[in-house]
């Protein structure tokens, strides 16, 4: 699904993106803007969460800047969601591995 990613952009089923982004299993939802820029809180994720994934990814950004909340992350814990935060670059390849196997729902940092 993921074709490419570099930074400040990435590469959906051959339409390039050039802002941070969240996708819920096939649709890509553009434009994706955080309250606190490089914390991801539970509000910036509802839809992602309300889809009731068994797998979150958040992409951090190439070196990694964005980070989970606290509270989003026990949240996610006692939903039973598994939180899986990583460089934009690695976080796009452990996408593609899962999302055909488990219902995934993703969000992409794509620069800091």
């Amino acid at each position: 699904m993921i074709n490419g990613y570099s930074f400040g952009k990435i590469c959906i089923h051959g339409i390039w993106y050039n802002h941070d982004l969240k996708i819920i299993g096939d649709v890509v939802i553009p434009d994706w803007w955080r309250k606190s820029g490089h914390r991801c809180c539970r509000q910036d994720i509802e839809d992602l969460l309300s889809a009731e994934p068994e797998v979150l990814i958040l992409g951090r950004g190439k070196p990694g800047m964005m980070k989970a909340d606290p509270q989003l992350r026990r949240f996610v814990d006692k939903q039973g969601i598994e939180l899986i935060e990583l460089p934009t670059a690695a976080a796009t390849v452990t996408f593609n591995n899962l999302y055909r196997q488990k219902k995934t729902a993703a969000g992409f940092h794509l620069t800091c």
